[in-house]
């Protein structure tokens, strides 16, 4: 068994939850949060809003599946990845499970 941790913009719930559903998730959950992006390295003058930081409405899916499930999973992530033109992507963390109940 392996845990998931899916990071996505709130635009993105819709393909992110058809990727799950066709990479056989059986069940999942996710929540709305507040993504954060220190941008104190870039320059402040070319940023309209004037700020070192950014936050932005995004999605984090909490997954558990078998791990024979998980190739698929990452490579669905990463096809719809390579499709985006924006800068966003989805995030994908993997967390093997030494005990579970």
């Amino acid at each position: 068994m392996k845990l998931l941790l899916i990071t996505a913009i709130k635009e993105f719930e819709s393909e992110v939850k058809n990727i799950l559903v066709k990479s056989g998730a059986k069940s999942f959950t996710y929540n709305s949060v507040n993504g954060y992006k220190n941008c104190s390295n870039t320059n402040l003058s070319a940023n309209w809003f004037a700020s070192s930081f950014t936050e932005t409405d995004s999605l984090l899916f909490t997954v558990f599946v078998p791990k024979e499930n998980t190739p698929l999973i990452l490579k669905k992530i990463e096809e719809f990845n390579a499709e985006q033109e924006t800068l966003s992507k989805v995030h994908i963390a993997l967390v093997a499970l030494e005990q579970q109940f």
